[in-house]
């Protein structure tokens, strides 16, 4: 074996090694994904108790996007959560008040493809800087989704810790 074939051997391996590894496991959870979530802040809610959360297949039949929420989850609906993740901005400009907060970190903007179990809508009073850290949100738990519009989550009264 000459050094081109070593060398397009190895290539190939590296390219196509992950995508044989993902096919032959079956499909990750988001958990056992090579992203892992926004680690829980000290007293804060873990994004694996949101991630719990079902999507209503009797809706799904009919294009809604509608949630199953399991006991944990319920238990808290319009409650003061601390919880941490990446900012995706809604609008422009530097500072912003309205943005999604994602359990995971962005990986492409033109390819962004969170559940609707992964992120959170949030408004805060005061804007706050953009940037893709993790950021640690307080607020109100709105527990939304019944109008089958795929938006789980909510917290209008935010403000970053």
């Amino acid at each position: 074996m000459n050094i081109r074939t070593s060398l397009g051997l190895a290539a190939f391996l590296l390219l196509a090694g992950p995508a044989v590894l993902a096919q032959t496991q079956g499909p990750l959870k988001p958990s056992e994904s090579i992203w892992k979530p926004a680690p829980t802040p000290p007293g804060g809610v873990p994004w694996q108790v949101l991630e719990s959360a079902q999507e209503d297949p009797r809706a799904a039949k009919t294009g809604a996007v509608k949630p199953l929420y399991p006991a944990a989850v319920k238990s808290l609906a319009g409650k003061k959560v601390k919880i941490n993740g990446y900012m995706l901005p809604l609008g422009k400009g530097a500072n912003q008040s309205h943005f999604v907060l994602l359990a995971y970190p962005p990986d492409c903007p033109f390819h962004l493809n969170p559940g609707p179990q992964q992120f959170i809508e949030v408004k805060v009073s005061s804007a706050i800087p953009m940037n893709y850290d993790v950021r640690t949100i307080e607020g109100t738990l709105e527990l939304a989704g019944s109008d089958g519009g795929g938006v789980f989550y909510k917290i209008s009264d935010g403000k970053e810790m």
